[in-house]
């Protein structure tokens, strides 16, 4: 099975963002969308759930939603105006039934930046 993980951290408390809600949607060649997975992230702000990718469904695209208003909510942070964007969506392409896709994330109120990791090569 695939695995898709991120490492989110805050960027305003400089911390992990722990608790914040994930989920992830198998996005359908006709658009549509279903649940693969909704988790909050440990303490360290980890994800990391498996996606059964069945080798005749590839490319498997994927739509993997960081709920970044709801996790601001919780904190008493100085004035940070009007947030527009309530949550984060990244799109992914999963290639492999068997690979890890390992997206961390930066998160702001008013900003975040997400990167590929790919695992090293033996």
């Amino acid at each position: 099975m695939a695995t898709i993980s991120s490492h989110v951290l805050d960027s305003i408390l400089g911390t992990h963002a722990a608790g914040i809600r994930v989920q992830c949607f198998h996005r359908r060649s006709d658009g549509a969308l279903s649940l693969e997975f909704d988790v909050t992230a440990d303490e360290q702000g980890r994800i990391s759930e498996t996606v059964n990718v069945p080798a005749d469904a590839l490319p498997f695209e994927c739509e993997v939603v960081f709920h970044s208003t709801s996790y601001f909510e919780q904190f008493t942070l100085p004035e940070i105006g009007e947030q527009v964007v309530e949550t984060v969506v990244i799109r992914l392409t999963l290639r492999e039934t068997d690979k890890n896709y390992h997206v961390p994330m930066m998160l702001s109120p008013h900003s975040y930046s997400v990167w590929w990791s790919a695992p090293a090569s033996a």
